[in-house]
């Protein structure tokens, strides 16, 4: 028989049915999911080690089995085929149940745990009930919602992080970057949390505390009772709330100076790494348009305004005025506060300012006079603090921001806006390390034009809505504040057009007239670099 393809489609044809392996895992794994409904609906499942065993272990097959019948036949290469055929992938009928089941399950996760079993007295039940002997094991404490979100969490970075390895096996980088959030993931934001809570007792006590999880993103971690968890535990305690101080301060700027965001966004964190892994199958969801350019600049910008004003304000509600008892008054915080951020603004003014939009430069002073303002009504009038109380302030950001934007919306609903719709429009520490990345760092993607064939592989894939075509067809670096170098758009480049550099900052932004060159002398050009 003829394998000769005689129609005319220009864009192939739909993929076929899942083959027999993908179909064994798939049923598998939904046997895993059919365990956790069993619980979920207080089913008396006897032996919960080994039900929850069976449980895990075959969701996490599942996944493996039904990633090896897709990808282990195949050439090394990224296959994207038929993902605008596919309806979890194209925003059809099975990519809204999925989003709807995940949203609901964040809603309940979040605002209705009892419904899952726990208990605020007594022994838990239900789901929560499950996952108690893992907990036991890991703590010495029953589980709570948390503990089987993130279970649940650290399994889907795990398997469908292999699954990633296998379809990305042909470049290193992005097997590098997979293994790190793997690992990241596993180790610091699972593991060794639940080790830590498992040392403390009635004389010693550290709060929960992911290492990898920087300020603003915990904006829960200088609460005073956190605080005072801290002190209380000691030298350890102290060093912990050091470290997280100097993550802000020094950590961070020094890695996103010398690697740009990527090093956190893309290896570190794990609401990047749960993107990249099992949300990997929807970034060409990610909006392309102007349109929504433009609202991600303003959107994450004010939240990361929020969240400064309202760090601030909280702690600023256990600090006293008497210097005799404060070594930290709060008139030398609020103050050192202000003075900080007019010395960084005008700093970034000086120095920065061709390199911004006009928006962005009238945005960012506009957020200052803000904060500042904010600030000097609290210390000229001694009313409640920002005219709002600062625990109305932390709890309105809790959940309009930690809880609604990040979980339900920003992860629930992967199969129909993407799979980074949290990090490019709601994530305050994206829009830190943007910032940084944008004015300061030596990262770019640096692009060759004169190979670039407009395929549009670059720009369809990029989680992040960046045109990255419209750069690659000019020859110009691409400098974005929200690009969390992920790499998948010069992995997806059919002509090696785009390459992923950390090098001087010199010419980092307005490299346009190396491929142009019709006006300028290319010989001189290089000498002087």
């Amino acid at each position: 028989m003829s394998s000769i393809q005689r129609d005319l489609s220009l864009t192939g044809q739909p993929p076929a049915s899942i083959n027999s392996i993908q179909k064994i895992g798939t049923a598998i794994g939904v046997g895993g999911l059919i365990i956790l409904l069993l619980a979920l609906f207080n089913i008396n499942l006897l032996n919960k080690t080994l039900w929850l065993t069976l449980s895990l272990v075959s969701i996490f097959g599942g996944i493996l089995l039904f990633s090896y019948g897709a990808y282990a036949d195949k050439q090394e290469g990224i296959k994207n085929d038929g993902v605008w055929f596919k309806s979890i992938s194209s925003r059809g009928f099975l990519a809204w149940v999925a989003g709807l089941a995940l949203t609901g399950f964040y809603i309940v996760l979040y605002f209705k745990a009892d419904l899952l079993g726990l208990s605020a007295e007594g022994e838990n039940t239900g789901l929560i009930a499950l996952f108690d002997p893992l907990s036991k094991i890991l703590s010495g404490n029953p589980a709570s919602q948390w503990f089987v979100y993130g279970t649940l969490y650290t399994i889907a970075i795990l398997g469908f992080g292999i699954k990633f390895l296998w379809k990305y096996r042909h470049n290193r980088y992005e097997r590098l970057r997979t293994i790190s959030v793997m690992f990241f993931q596993t180790a610091f934001a699972f593991l060794i949390p639940e080790f830590m809570a498992r040392l403390n007792s009635d004389d010693f006590s550290l709060p929960y505390y992911d290492i990898k999880n920087v300020w603003p993103l915990n904006y829960y971690n200088f609460e005073q009772y956190r605080v005072d968890d801290f002190i209380s535990a000691g030298e350890i305690g102290l060093a912990l709330l050091l470290f997280g101080i100097a993550s802000i301060f020094v950590i961070t700027p020094i890695l996103t100076y010398k690697y740009g965001k990527r090093w956190y966004c893309s290896w570190v964190c794990g609401c990047g790494g749960l993107a990249e892994t099992a949300g990997d199958s929807f970034r060409h969801l990610s909006d392309k348009s102007e349109f929504a350019w433009k609202v991600e600049r303003w959107v994450v910008h004010s939240v990361l305004v929020f969240v400064v004003v309202m760090t601030t304000a909280v702690i600023s509600t256990y600090l006293g005025y008497d210097p005799d008892k404060y070594w930290l008054t709060k008139d030398i915080f609020l103050i050192g506060v202000g003075v900080f951020l007019t010395l960084l603004f005008t700093a970034i003014w000086i120095f920065k300012k061709e390199e911004l939009q006009k928006d962005a430069r009238y945005g960012a002073f506009g957020y200052l006079v803000i904060v500042l303002a904010l600030i000097g009504i609290h210390y000229t009038s001694g009313s409640t603090l920002f005219l709002i109380p600062a625990e109305t302030l932390r709890t309105s950001y809790g959940f309009l921001i930690g809880s609604i934007f990040s979980g339900v919306i920003g992860t629930g609903f992967y199969p129909i806006f993407g799979n980074r719709v949290w990090c490019r429009f709601g994530c305050p520490m994206a829009a830190i390390l943007g910032l940084q990345q944008r004015l300061f760092s030596k990262f770019r993607i640096t692009t060759n034009g004169g190979q670039c064939i407009s395929c549009g592989n670059c720009s369809s894939y990029c989680e992040m809505g960046i045109d990255v075509r419209a750069y690659a067809q000019k020859g110009e670096n691409i400098v974005r504040a929200s690009c969390v170098g992920c790499g998948i758009c010069s992995a997806v480049c059919p002509r090696g057009v785009l390459k992923l550099e950390n090098a001087a900052t010199d010419n980092r932004i307005n490299s346009r007239e190396v491929l142009l060159g019709n006006d300028v002398d290319l010989m001189d050009y290089l000498n002087q670099n």
